[in-house]
């Protein structure tokens, strides 16, 4: 079992950055990919970024947020950060990080466990 919390959200002007944290606790955190999701509201759950589990040598992101965003792990303190840049109005949404033993990075259900999410707003 591993519990995930966000933190780091908040409200930012256009242009700006913000540095989401993603703690875990519970066994086994290393072995898990973990990925941040993002929704705005009347919209669907989308995939935002991910990373490997152990080392975190691979990375994968969404095509919106590429060259923004970089997403890395710190297995020492079992915590995935997101680091955003250039935030946009368009990035602002409530963004979630889960655990992922096995599968597709970019989707969502096949994801094993969720945090309650951070909200990220973003003004023009």
């Amino acid at each position: 079992q591993v519990q995930l919390k966000e933190s780091g959200g908040g409200l930012v002007q256009a242009g700006g950055s913000l540095r989401l944290a993603c703690a875990a606790s519970g066994r086994a955190f290393s072995m898990y990919h973990i990925g941040w999701f993002r929704q705005a509201p009347g919209k669907e759950r989308e995939f935002v970024a991910a990373i490997s589990e152990w080392s975190g040598i691979t990375t994968y992101y969404a095509d919106s947020v590429k060259g923004r965003f970089t997403i890395y792990r710190d297995n020492n303190r079992s915590t995935v950060y997101l680091q955003m840049n250039d935030l946009k109005p368009e990035d602002t949404a409530v963004y979630s990080c889960a655990a992922l033993a096995s599968g597709t990075y970019s989707r969502d259900y096949e994801y094993d466990y969720w945090g309650q999410g951070t909200q990220v707003t973003v003004s023009s």
